[in-house]
């Protein structure tokens, strides 16, 4: 906004006409209050302290009640004196009449908006449990998304993924994970000696995929052994099962000549869009490979050791 209002200063003062409007997707003006794409709109923003409200300088001039935030809210009249004193008068009367947001009028399926926001709250607040634990801060972003939660009628485990991982996780007292397919099927995946609980749950989804019987091996023993040797003993690892990166290379070279290999790397894509749970937190490359391939993850806030120094 700053950028936009010096810009339209230095044109005036050149004699050129200009304006401002701005595109800013949420919270929804036409929206109500309290529906939860606009409370998932505060969940994502717990950070910056925005909080949604009603208005005021839109009820006042037009008699329609809209919905817009805090920041906007509070730095409108600045935004109107300096509108005047560059423009002459003011183009707009409210927060509201600025923006360009039609967001609204796009929405076709409204429950499935409504159910899609209730899981993004989600979402959040277990990112922010995860960040409050990595950087050891006082847990302010999640108790206000947890109040959020509340008013929109949830808990954590309204999220399907989070139950059946809990429950793997006790019964194998080891890190455990779920996913869920885009047919809702759930696949799970435990900690062993050879994988770790999210390169089995993306072996055993890839599977469920292709449609290759739960008991087939894609990896063979014999092929992840070297590539475990090579970690310990060359790489200086302290953890010889295979992350998600290393699973996907030796699926990756083993399609060459196994075809149930090749059927289950083509359906990585398949992968897209769905949504994975973990009892632990999970390290960066196992964030970023899931953040590639378009999966949306979501961690137990609690560390996999209890190593002094953890990596990034």
């Amino acid at each position: 906004m700053a950028t936009c209002l010096s810009q339209m200063y230095h044109d005036h003062a050149r004699g050129l006409a200009s304006g401002y409007a701005k595109f800013e997707t949420f919270p929804i003006w036409n929206l109500p209050l309290d529906h939860p794409v606009n409370i998932a709109y505060e969940a994502a923003t717990a950070d910056l302290d925005d909080v949604n409200m009603i208005d005021p300088f839109h009820l006042a001039a037009h008699g329609v009640q809209t919905v817009n935030y805090n920041r906007d809210v509070e730095i409108f009249p600045v935004l109107s004196r300096l509108f005047e004193e560059i423009l002459g008068s003011s183009p707009y009367q409210s927060p509201t009449d600025m923006g360009v947001n039609m967001a609204g009028h796009c929405i076709s399926d409204d429950e499935a908006c409504r159910e899609a926001s209730k899981q993004e709250v989600i979402r959040r607040y277990y990112k922010a449990l995860v960040a409050e634990k990595r950087e050891m801060t006082d847990p302010v972003q999640s108790e206000r998304i947890a109040l959020l939660m509340s008013k929109l009628g949830i808990d954590r485990e309204d999220r399907p993924v989070v139950p059946p991982t809990l429950k793997l996780a006790k019964s194998t007292k080891a890190p455990a994970a779920a996913i869920e397919l885009p047919d809702g099927t759930i696949e799970l995946g435990k900690t062993s000696e050879l994988l770790g609980c999210c390169s089995a749950m993306l072996l055993n989804a890839l599977k469920r995929l292709a449609g290759i019987d739960s008991g087939v091996d894609l990896l063979a023993k014999e092929s992840i052994e070297p590539i475990q040797a090579l970690k310990t003993r060359h790489l200086g690892s302290r953890n010889p099962r295979l992350h998600t990166d290393e699973v996907l290379i030796a699926l990756a070279v083993s399609a060459n000549g196994d075809d149930n290999a090749a059927r289950a790397l083509a359906q990585l894509d398949s992968l897209r869009g769905c949504d994975v749970h973990t009892s632990t937190i999970l390290g960066s490359v196992d964030e970023g490979i899931f953040r590639q391939l378009g999966i949306q993850v979501t961690n137990e806030p609690v560390f996999a050791t209890k190593s002094l120094y953890r990596k990034r």
